[in-house]
């Protein structure tokens, strides 16, 4: 396989990385919290947040996340995944809550 190919590959699973990521988000986003300081809280429960923590492990190794915590690091790649995916203010995980999710300052996944 040459690298052209490998990068085009490499690119389709990153989309379908990011876009798994943001669908489970947004089936559990109703049910998120607003911290006093901006950051949104989406409380996913299990086996989904198996999932999104497996989704956010690879990511974070992809895209070289550091932080001081396994958390942290796995928020410094869930932003850049919803980068990825879209998530501005006409992205579909903004849809059904009456409030634009990308408004707000950060997101944040909490285990549950």
């Amino acid at each position: 396989m040459i690298a052209s190919e490998r990068f085009e590959r490499a690119a389709v699973l990153g989309v379908a990385v990011a876009e798994e990521t943001r669908r489970l988000l947004r089936r559990h986003v109703g049910e998120a919290e607003e911290a006093a300081d901006g950051t949104v809280l989406v409380d996913v429960p299990y086996p989904d947040a198996a999932v999104v923590a497996m989704l956010l492990d690879v990511a974070a190794e992809c895209f070289g996340e550091r932080g001081g915590s396994v958390e942290e690091t796995r928020q410094a790649a869930l932003e850049t995944l919803l980068q990825l995916a879209g998530f501005d203010e006409e992205s579909q995980l903004n849809g059904g809550s009456g409030e634009k999710l990308g408004e707000r300052q950060q997101g944040g996944l909490s285990q549950g």
